[in-house]
Formats: C-alpha cells, structure tokens, sequence
C-alpha cells in the first residue's frame, strides 16, 4: 500500500499501542500468535481501512516492537506524524487468553513509552487540523500525564471545531473505577459521540435497561450514544430517536479489537457524511468481520467486505 498522504487527517486518534501476543488455539493453550493491538491503534487501522484518511499520536519504544508498530501502520497508511520514539522506555505488550468468560488481557505496560506523553509533548498543529479526534479510556488510564495529554487534546480539537469520538473501554486493572468513573464523565461532557459497550456502560451506571442508559449517557452531555451489545448489535441514540440494529450472523472465532473496529467505521462513516445512524449500521457490520479472525488487527475488514454483509442482509436472530 502507498505511503500516507501528507494532507490533514480527517481522524487522529491518540493512546497506546503494543504487541499482542494471543492464545489462538484452546487445545494448545501456550500457543501464541503475535499481532499488535492497543485500543485506538486498532481504531485508526481500521478507519484507514474503510477508506478514511487518518494519523495516530502516540510514543514508541526505541525497540524491535517500537520499529514493527511504526512498520504496520506505514503498510496501513496511517499518517504516523504524530508518532514519536522514547529512547529510555519499552513499547508495551500484552497478552490475551480465551475461555468460558471470555477472552482476558494480561498486560506489560507500566513505564511504556506512551505512557510517558505529556501535554507538552501533542503534536498540536496535527490535532486542530483533524474533522475528529478519537480517544479512550485507555488513553487516559495508563497515567496521570496521558491523562492530562488527552484532556489537552481534546480542548485544542474542540477549539479548532472537531469532534470528539470516545469510547470508555473500561479496563479495571489499570484504574480503579471510582477514578474512572470520574474521568469518563468529565469527558462524555466534552465529546460528540460516546461509544460505550453494554457490559461498560452497566458498570459505570448501575443500570441495566439499554433505555435507561442512553438517557443516563445523554443526561451526561454526549448527544450520540452507539451502546455497543456485542452478538446483539447496537442500539444507537440522538437524544430524540433510538434505533436497535441487530447483530450480523459470522462465523466468530475471536471477538478482540471488534469493538475498536467499530470506532474507526463509525468514524470513518461520519466523515464521508453519513448520520449517527447509518454510520452505526455500517459498523456494526464492520465489527462482525473483525470477530471472524484471530487477533486484533489481521480480521479488520475492506469497505467492499463491510458492504458485502450489509448487502446479504444476513442478521442474527438472537
């Protein structure tokens, strides 16, 4: 693939991204597949995908991993401006396991590189010029200064008239959740659409019914809420209209980064010009492909694979 385009990148998302190792076989359990993942790098390969003009800000290590992320997101056009090597810290890793509860994440990633960004460190001239800035939980987990750069972030999108695209990817072993819960609403305040998964959303809620957090999330400030249900699909709000949008039938072998997948269609979607809902319909269907492979990033599909689904009409009926 060619080289990214040196104009302004419609989507810039913001984070960390790692080394995935993933436990692909349950009758080999200490057999892995080596891949790359991390939240928001997985969002923008897939934006980059579908058709989008997109760039990444984050830190690498001065390491093989470090070399191999900045190597995929050249082969995935992923404008990498913003994308700067720490000498003195490692790319983090992680691991991912699958069993009856579903797959788990083991994680190297104290003292990463990315986890050292500060505000002073933004490539602020790259982050006004995006249509959309997306982040996660994540990105504001992993410390006290990535927090803080996410946060100058997004003011200095907002300030140049971007929106903000944020999905909350609770992950309780890098932050307790009363700080998370914290952090997650001062943002959902300042963000344009918020992309929380059912299992997410009912914790940091207390509630269960999908209606009642969608008022709960709108009540917060987000205007456009996709509640991310997994098999079941989404259920997609503006405050004024609700749509459910069912689940696609795929062979799912490995459900790892779909919903990450889902944040750079939706985005990439928005972009071209469709509304929350018809972005919605069209990344519910690019997550179901992303199930149907191992690892995070190698199932991300191609528009013509996302259309392809929405054309056979081929819906689960649970």
């Amino acid at each position: 693939m060619s080289a990214p385009s040196h104009a302004a990148p419609a989507i810039v998302a913001i984070g960390e991204a790692m080394v995935e190792f993933n436990q692909a076989r349950a009758d080999a359990p200490d057999s892995y597949l080596r891949g790359f993942g991390g939240d928001t790098s997985n969002m923008v390969i897939a934006a980059s995908r579908l058709g989008a003009n997109a760039a990444y800000v984050t830190r690498v290590g001065d390491d093989a991993f470090g070399r191999a992320l900045l190597q995929l997101w050249s082969v995935e056009a992923v404008d990498t401006r913003g994308v700067a090597t720490d000498p003195d810290a490692p790319t983090g890793i992680y691991f991912v396991t699958h069993g009856p509860a579903g797959h788990e994440f083991s994680y190297l990633r104290v003292g990463s590189a990315a986890s050292r960004i500060t505000p002073a460190m933004l490539p602020m001239t790259l982050i006004r010029a995006a249509r959309v800035l997306h982040l996660s939980g994540i990105s504001q987990a992993i410390s006290v200064g990535a927090c803080d750069a996410a946060f100058a972030a997004i003011e200095a999108a907002r300030g140049a008239g971007a929106r903000i695209s944020y999905d909350p990817n609770l992950r309780l072993k890098l932050w307790p959740l009363p700080r998370a819960r914290a952090v997650v609403l001062a943002t959902v305040a300042q963000c344009d659409w918020f992309l929380p998964s059912m299992d997410e959303a009912r914790m940091l809620t207390g509630l269960s019914r999908s209606e009642a957090i969608l008022d709960w999330c709108h009540r917060q400030g987000a205007p456009v809420v996709a509640l991310k249900c997994g098999r079941d699909g989404v259920v997609v709000s503006d405050g004024v209209r609700a749509e459910r949008i069912a689940g696609h039938e795929v062979n799912c072998v490995d459900a790892t980064g779909a919903g990450d997948c889902f944040d750079g269609a939706f985005a990439a979607r928005v972009v071209a010009g469709d509304d929350p809902f018809a972005a919605a319909r069209y990344a519910n269907a690019a997550a179901a492909l992303a199930t149907t492979g191992f690892g995070a990033v190698a199932p991300l599909p191609r528009d013509a694979d996302v259309r392809a689904l929405l054309a056979s009409g081929a819906v689960d009926a649970h």
